[in-house]
């Protein structure tokens, strides 16, 4: 079969690989779409601290039913619910998997979905309701990501929100917050083409080149935002994060910082706001997201770069104008959004 590998820093192949022969409680899936995550890139660059070549990197995928599974036939399209715990942990023996003490995952831990073929624990699939088409159901496990911010963020209807950064998961918590009822809701991208992208989807998106926390407190009566999404990762949003949240108000870090921000903590005793750390989904969250998705929210005008996996080192290297980046897989599988 064909795959796209991960041969070390900097370096990924399209090429030949053996077929899978999956093992006894797992499932092959014949794989239609497979998205870029921010940990695939991490990968790329020789910075995941598991991740080792050479891997069939991949974790959000949909796909049909290949070989024999206990409820679902072959030619059935699902996705999978990637996390692969030990579920004898402390963490696991209280349900809490996506936090399992010894975590792995498909695509980073083992082979994944950038390929023609992906095997997956009976138990990890799920079938895909009618009406969503493959491309945005290889963007649910992304969608499950942006529920679990909003729901272990605590966030309340009626609160004002800023999400900082207009990416592909920054985007998606901003169309889940508003899902759930966020109304006041602000986004900060310095990237005019994906600020173009929040303002057509209906966001209020702040002027980067004026000064961010006037504009943030201009907007909510001089107090600061209840709930601050940080979905950027970087040094100068970590700076802007004590100022932009109200007093007794809440950051809720989504984003994977690469390197270790620096923030004024002093600021936080002034102003006693929280933070909170999201990581992964639950499978609640994950099928809260499958249900979004097929509402028609706006995430799937965020999958506008699709590319065979043969051109995988273009994917990994997408024009300023991507959101979302995803690889079709499957020949001859009908593209739902025209190739940019």
């Amino acid at each position: 079969m064909k795959a796209l590998v991960y041969e070390g820093t900097n370096r990924v192949m399209f090429q030949e690989v053996p077929m899978i022969r999956p093992r006894e409680g797992w499932t092959l899936i014949q794989v239609a779409y497979a998205g870029i995550c921010g940990s695939d890139v991490t990968i790329l660059k020789g910075k995941h601290p598991r991740a080792k070549a050479p891997l069939i990197m991949g974790h959000e995928f949909s796909g049909t039913i290949a070989s024999d599974h206990p409820r679902y036939p072959r030619g059935t399209l699902v996705t999978a619910f990637p996390y692969l715990p030990c579920g004898i942990c402390e963490r696991c023996r209280n349900g809490q998997f996506h936090v399992c003490e010894s975590l792995k995952l498909i695509g980073i831990d083992l082979d994944g979905g950038m390929a023609e073929y992906v095997q997956v624990p009976d138990e990890m699939i799920c079938p895909v309701p009618e009406g969503i088409d493959p491309q945005t159901a290889a963007f649910i496990e992304p969608i499950g990501i942006s529920v679990h911010a909003a729901r272990k963020g605590g966030y309340r209807p009626g609160d004002s929100v800023l999400v900082f950064g207009a990416g592909g998961i920054g985007l998606s918590v901003a169309i889940t917050l508003r899902s759930f009822g966020a109304e006041k809701l602000m986004m900060c991208e310095p990237n005019p083409l994906r600020r173009a992208m929040a303002e057509d989807l209906g966001f209020e998106v702040l002027d980067p080149e004026s000064d961010i926390i006037k504009q943030v407190y201009d907007r909510t009566d001089g107090m600061g935002a209840d709930y601050v999404y940080d979905c950027a990762g970087v040094q100068p949003v970590a700076e802007l994060l004590p100022d932009a949240v109200k007093i007794n108000g809440r950051i809720v870090v989504v984003a994977g910082y690469k390197t270790p921000p620096v923030m004024n903590f002093q600021k936080g005793m002034f102003r006693e706001f929280e933070i909170r750390f999201v990581r992964n989904c639950t499978r609640q969250d994950f099928t809260i997201a499958t249900g979004l998705a097929g509402r028609r929210l706006g995430y799937e005008k965020l999958l506008n770069y699709t590319l065979p996996l043969s051109q995988g080192e273009k994917g990994f290297a997408p024009p300023p104008s991507a959101c979302k980046v995803m690889f079709c897989v499957k020949e001859n599988i009908p593209h739902t959004r025209q190739l940019i």
